[in-house]
């Protein structure tokens, strides 16, 4: 009977209820509730599905984020900076420049939404966390889940806040359509969102092969820490336009993409452990101010723009400045359609976007080079 009581209480004991806290459970509600999200409303389940799965995983057995667990090698390919160059890869060879190169002014616009990040720096000093640290939050406010994790790891963030960063960067990145729409409605009038911009020019071939080459050149040269993300960025888009690497551009945009998307988002959703501490919860605040901030600045600016165009800039098409493509040009469109059907702003909302890369990456190769890291 003791043999029987004493294996009872053994089996007890290894049950997640006997090793779990109130923490746990509540992040496992969290867990089932961005699947809701993903699932039945559809936002971003590429997203939304790896990361809230991994987390699910992760506040029911500790042990599988853990050294020597499955997703701890997952992660540590995030500490390496090796998941979030792969994913600017596959970024760059889905990605038409297109817009962008026909449109030269959206890199101002690009530039403008990156003032999220810059304050949210120094919203984080205040709020009392180091240099390093303010800087690795920061950028959450461009909406760019990689390059969120790449200097959280470059910085040194990995066994701290690198899990709270890449949660919250990510989770924003899911709910652009949720956070955005209100801020662009209460910065614009309806007139000003019923703006239609005139049909952007061709682009042509040889414009398109020599943009990702010239980009790397000038980029990299004035800020070389800049090489991982910018690099291979521009060399997804430059297997995409060349013509002549078409397994390549297709391994990079689907097969490998994918793969590096399960991975990356398993092993950010299994750090979602123990989050309930005040220094998470303080990410959490300044990456959503961080944000908001970078989606009113490009507005703004796209108003300004409009005014100094006489009305042929949809200010709208600021908001997409963020780095999340294309989901936030797809945003400034919704926006758009709903104050006229017949408006289309997709493709001019494409060149704030992938400026708010190209943005983002050298807002990081900043911070790296202002803190001697490489």
């Amino acid at each position: 009977m003791d043999y029987i009581v004493s294996t009872l209480q053994n089996l007890a004991g290894q049950t997640a209820f006997a090793n779990l806290y109130w923490g746990n459970f509540i992040m496992i509600a969290v867990a089932c509730f961005f699947l809701l999200l993903a699932i039945k409303f559809g936002f971003e389940p590429l997203l939304l599905v790896p990361i809230s799965f991994g987390m699910l995983l992760a506040n029911m057995f500790p042990g599988i984020i853990a050294e020597g667990g499955l997703f701890h090698f997952f992660y540590m390919l995030d500490e390496w900076s090796i998941l979030p160059s792969l994913i600017f890869l596959g970024v760059g060879a889905m990605t038409d420049f297109g817009p962008l190169i026909a449109n030269p002014k959206s890199f101002l616009l690009g530039a403008a939404a990156q003032f999220g990040i810059y304050s949210a720096y120094f919203f984080a000093i205040l709020m009392g966390f180091g240099d390093k640290a303010a800087a690795a939050i920061s950028i959450i406010g461009g909406a760019d889940g990689p390059t969120s994790i790449f200097l959280a790891g470059k910085l040194g963030m990995g066994g701290t806040l690198m899990g709270p960063i890449a949660v919250a960067a990510y989770s924003y990145m899911a709910l652009v359509p949720v956070i955005q729409p209100p801020v662009m409605k209460l910065l614009t009038t309806e007139k000003e969102r019923k703006i239609k911009m005139e049909q952007l020019r061709p682009v042509s071939k040889l414009e398109r092969i020599l943009f990702p080459i010239v980009v790397t050149i000038v980029v990299v040269l004035i800020l070389p820490t800049t090489a991982p993300l910018v690099g291979m960025l521009m060399l997804g888009n430059l297997f995409r336009e060349c013509g002549v690497v078409k397994q390549l551009t297709e391994t990079a945009s689907n097969a490998l993409m994918y793969i590096v998307v399960i991975l990356l988002g398993t092993s950010v959703g299994a750090t979602a452990q123990s989050f309930l501490n005040v220094s998470t919860l303080k990410i959490v605040v300044l990456g959503l101010v961080a944000f908001i901030i970078g989606t009113a600045a490009g507005v703004l600016f796209g108003k300004i723009m409009c005014i100094a165009t006489h009305g042929k800039v949809n200010p709208l098409i600021g908001s997409a400045g963020v780095s999340a493509v294309p989901m936030a040009a797809r945003v400034s469109q919704k926006v758009g359609s709903e104050a006229d059907p017949t408006n289309f702003l997709l493709m001019h909302a494409m060149g704030p976007n992938v400026a708010g890369v190209i943005g983002t990456a050298v807002a990081a190769g900043t911070f790296m080079a202002i803190f001697g890291v490489f």
